[in-house]
């Protein structure tokens, strides 16, 4: 007989869990028959007692086998399937442009995105920026997008990975969310059942990130890494800083604007371009598609010089319901704000600092995020050239950025929380590599 209640007594006093009894009590969660109280005292009893390798590849595959799992072996893709996920900052646009590339390297991307938490920016708000483009698409709409265009970004359907829908909702009511292995089960819970072949994850860290601190970002990102391999996903983390705004964009149609600036042949800012082009390398790489990294990163080059990634990301736009002509005429379809105007420094020098969570909670304020989970998101305000660190700024230079405002006081707001979020130095910094580090298994 199942009781849940022994599942949750073993855990507190600190005993190893049967796969089994994980099973089903993964399944009650997803069910019902497990009770919120129940629910939420094994929650506990996890952040305070931790798990093991084997518990946590345990609990990671009932949380996966919850629902459905994504089959692709009916559509007979003469690639492999790949993905990737990023822990969330603030202008971090990455996989609007790395899923075109490996779709035209001959990848094919099945892309389960989330929305905007707290000061971090949603992939399907940016999505949901472009005019008619179904972000929560059924499954047959889904499978002919990955099918035609190679890559599809979309939210998840109610039936994937419904136990962590309901378990997370619980966490966050209960002081658990900050769990290790909660944290790992969450994010990989979604992807394995997407049924992919290779991951590739951007951990962050830096004043932006979800983990503020370098070794708990590493601590995180060798987590996710062994627990998705030890539940048979190929996977490998790149750590990356979030000490300023990643792109020159933060803001929903602002971001996928600089996104198709990149793919159709405009100006790459550099760290942006940096940490899509590593991220996008070692899925190549994980899928077969590359001999090695440098083989890797060619063929990246070569897939958006040639326009073949702008097709796939038009192809994709276009039969999930969004504009033909997105690509020719983004002006026309990305809604934009009435009050543009330029912020200026307070004074000359050199940006020396970024708070960037405060720039991404003024982008939240402008109405370009939630501060509940009800609020609707304005997809045209945030901020547009953002004075990256080692800009020269001041009177006569290049503003810290421009404000996409709905009204005059807005505006006046946003420029002042940007004012304070930013440091003005007198000597230049030295640039850092936004790719600070590399987790592979073992």
């Amino acid at each position: 007989m199942f009781l849940p209640q022994e599942v949750i007594r073993t855990k507190r006093d600190g005993g190893r869990l049967d796969p089994d009894a994980l099973a089903r009590f993964v399944t009650g969660i997803a069910d019902g028959s497990v009770t919120e109280g129940q629910a939420a005292a094994f929650a506990m009893a996890v952040f305070f007692r931790g798990l093991d390798r084997a518990e946590r590849v345990a609990l990671l595959r009932a949380m996966t086998n919850s629902g459905s799992v994504l089959d692709w072996t009916p559509e007979g893709l003469p690639g492999p399937i790949l993905d990737k996920h990023s822990t969330g900052g603030v202008g971090d646009k990455v996989s609007l442009v790395l899923a075109p590339i490996v779709a035209a390297c001959g990848g094919f991307v099945p892309m389960i995105s989330g929305r905007g938490l707290g000061h971090t920016g949603g992939t399907l708000d940016k999505m949901e920026s472009i005019p008619g483009y179904r972000a929560q698409p059924d499954t047959p709409l889904l499978r002919q997008a990955v099918r035609e265009a190679g890559c599809a970004i979309v939210g998840a359907t109610a039936d994937i990975a419904p136990a962590d829908r309901r378990l997370y909702a619980i966490r966050d009511v209960t002081a658990t969310v900050e769990s290790l292995d909660l944290i790992t089960c969450s994010i990989l819970s979604k992807k394995l059942a997407a049924g992919l072949q290779g991951l590739v994850l951007d951990v962050k860290f830096g004043s932006g990130a979800f983990m503020p601190e370098r070794d708990c970002a590493e601590a995180l990102a060798k987590a996710l890494v062994d627990a998705a391999t030890g539940a048979g996903l190929p996977t490998v983390a790149l750590l990356t800083d979030m000490d300023q705004v990643l792109g020159r964009t933060a803001g929903n149609a602002l971001e996928v604007r600089e996104c198709l600036d990149i793919l159709t042949g405009g100006a790459r800012e550099g760290r942006l371009w940096d940490v899509t082009r590593e991220q996008t390398a070692e899925l190549l790489l994980l899928g077969g598609l590359a001999t090695d990294l440098d083989d890797a990163r060619a063929k990246v080059d070569a897939a958006l010089d040639s326009g073949r990634a702008a097709e796939h990301f038009a192809r994709m736009v276009r039969v999930l319901g969004g504009p033909a002509d997105l690509l020719e005429e983004p002006g026309k379809h990305l809604a934009a704000a009435p009050v543009v105007r330029a912020v200026e420094a307070p004074r000359a020098g050199f940006v020396a600092g970024q708070d960037v969570r405060a720039i991404g909670l003024a982008v939240v304020a402008l109405g370009g995020g939630r501060a509940k989970a009800s609020d609707p998101v304005d997809p045209a305000v945030g901020f547009s050239d953002v004075a990256a660190l080692g800009t020269r700024v001041g009177p006569g230079e290049a503003p810290l950025c421009i404000v996409h405002a709905r009204t005059g006081a807005e505006a006046d707001a946003a420029a002042e929380a940007i004012r304070r979020a930013v440091t003005i130095g007198e000597a230049e910094p030295v640039p850092q590599n936004p790719v600070a580090g590399r987790v592979t298994a073992g």
